[in-house]
């Protein structure tokens, strides 16, 4: 079984006096949180537009930044300090460590414990039987009694002149003037959180219907004259302008590419033409055999023929 929730504590009534505040508070709050709720909305929309534009991209390119940043301390500084700390200043230091303790900690040690140490024993001894002990006396027997005396004449005067009418300007004074002080300020409170609330509303109620009236002032006469004049008009410009004005353009640029290749054929042909007029035909490249010339037959046993009877 889920256990009983409490049942809440019933209100007590309020005064008079509490609700002649509310009502003039909460209305004087309403009227000037709604304002600022609507500025507050504004500057909400606009500071995330802000956040999403700017402020992450900006923050990406300082982490890539810083990310980079760090990689060159540590390389630039880290590791040769880390390197000078560990390879140079830690030996030097346990040298200089050594010979301190040699040269300066136990002479120290041994000066403090066969001189200082008797020395201050010494003094503390005298010190003890020349100060201490008749400073102790000298309360005891005299600054403590006149101590008491005058502390208790003092609280007594203290308590009369201050005390006293400080308690009775707190009770009859400050705490009923508290009490009211803070019924206002909680009075004022909820007003102030009551009318975010209704302001937050009311600024919600308005965005709303600005969104709608620019929706219906703006966007769709703008939707449907794109819809239904400028779409058509521009099928109609784009069939009997642009594809006629292509496909001319297409077949002058044909036209002409042809033109250009003939030109320079002619071009061409006239040039060989004054070139065989002033130097000549060309001369012929004689065709060269180069092909391994072919040994001779050898002899045969039914051959009568040889190399040195051949003609």
């Amino acid at each position: 079984m889920e256990p009983q929730k409490p049942s809440p504590q019933p209100r007590q009534p309020e005064g008079c006096l509490v609700v002649a505040i509310r009502v003039p508070v909460r209305i004087v709050v309403l009227v000037l949180v709604v304002p600022v709720r609507m500025v507050w909305d504004v500057l909400v929309v606009a500071g995330r537009f802000l956040l999403d534009a700017l402020l992450r991209p900006l923050g990406r390119a300082l982490a890539w930044a810083g990310r980079v940043l760090a990689w060159a301390g540590r390389v630039l500084f880290v590791r040769p300090v880390v390197a000078l700390w560990r390879y140079v200043l830690v030996p030097g230091g346990t040298v200089i460590g050594r010979l301190a303790r040699v040269l300066v900690v136990v002479p120290a040690q041994w000066l403090y414990r066969y001189v200082l140490t008797p020395v201050g024993r010494a003094l503390a001894w005298l010190g003890r039987y020349l100060f201490v002990v008749p400073a102790r006396w000298l309360y005891t027997r005299v600054l403590a009694p006149l101590a008491t005396g005058i502390g208790l004449a003092l609280y007594w005067v203290v308590r009369v002149l201050f005390v006293l009418p400080a308690l009775a300007l707190w009770r009859w004074v400050l705490t009923p003037v508290g009490r009211v002080l803070a019924v206002v300020a909680r009075e004022v409170g909820e007003a102030l959180g009551h009318a975010w609330r209704i302001a937050g509303r009311i600024s919600r109620a308005v965005g709303r219907v600005l969104a709608t009236s620019f929706r219906w002032i703006f966007v769709e006469p703008v939707r449907w004259v794109y819809r239904s004049i400028l779409t058509p008009v521009g099928h109609v410009v784009r069939d009997v302008v642009l594809r006629p004005a292509a496909q001319g353009a297409r077949a002058v640029g044909r036209a002409v590419r042809g033109a250009l290749t003939s030109a320079r054929d002619v071009v061409r042909q006239a040039r060989a033409d004054v070139r065989r007029m002033l130097f000549g035909e060309p001369r012929q490249p004689v065709a060269v055999d180069r092909r391994e010339p072919q040994e001779p037959a050898a002899r045969t046993l039914g051959s009568s023929t040889t190399a040195l009877t051949k003609d």
